[in-house]
This record gives C-alpha cells, sequence and structure tokens, in this order.
C-alpha cells in the first residue's frame, strides 16, 4: 500500500499527525524522524504527551505529508489506520538506532498500519 513515492515523502518532510482525544476532540502535531519499515510508518517519541494518551484510547489516526515544493507543485498523502505505542521491544530498538535520533529522548515508537492512502494534491 506504501509506494516507493509515498516512503519518499514520508521520509524527506516533517508530517501531520491527527489523534482523537477522551473528549472526542481532534489533535495534531507536527512529527519528524518518520520512517517507513515493513510497510508500517513508524513514528519516534521524543517529546510527544496528548498524543501518546490518545492511542491508548482511540487507535485510530491520520498522519499528512506535503512535499517541500508545495508552492511550485504541490503534491500530497493522507495516511489513515491504526496505531500502536511499543516501548522495550524491536520497533523501540529500531528509532533507538536512527541516526537522526542520536541525543533525543527516544522514549518509544508509534506503529502505524495503513489501511488507507488518499491523495491530497
Amino acid at each position: 500500500m506504501i509506494t516507493e513515492e509515498h516512503k519518499k515523502m514520508i521520509e524527506e518532510n516533517a508530517m501531520a499527525l491527527a489523534t482523537v482525544g477522551k473528549d472526542g476532540k481532534p489533535h495534531v502535531i507536527a512529527v519528524a524522524f518518520v520512517k517507513v519499515k515493513d510497510g508500517k510508518i513508524v513514528v519516534t517519541d521524543n517529546y510527544i504527551v496528548d498524543t501518546t494518551k490518545n492511542i491508548q484510547d482511540n487507535k485510530n489516526i491520520a498522519l499528512a505529508v506535503w512535499n517541500k515544493e508545495w508552492q511550485d507543485d504541490c503534491k500530497g498523502f493522507e495516511f489513515s489506520g491504526t496505531a500502536e505505542y511499543h516501548m522495550g521491544d524491536e520497533w523501540h530498538d529500531f528509532v533507538k538506532s536512527l541516526p537522526e535520533n542520536e541525543g533525543e529522548a527516544c522514549k518509544g515508537a508509534i506503529v502505524v498500519t495503513v489501511e488507507k492512502v488518499k491523495k491530497l494534491a
């Protein structure tokens, strides 16, 4: 489901990550250090708080990404699916091993199983 074009955009750009809180209200943050591994989107948790709490209550999640040259030739995608939070396992080890995370908190990994991809632009 995730193509090479998607992977390139995901790994080279900041993304918006959306969850829903217990109160039913949306919560959106910007994330970086995002990778694609084994067909899943993997987000490093360095400083995330509310998003991880929301995932415990509601695993539904969406991420959006646009290319850096969006003003000249806008391309973007929304990835929706379910998320799981990982600590102390192979997913956590994977994000800790990323050069981008050297010296960062690297508290855990959010692993997203993508169920739908929607072209945004």
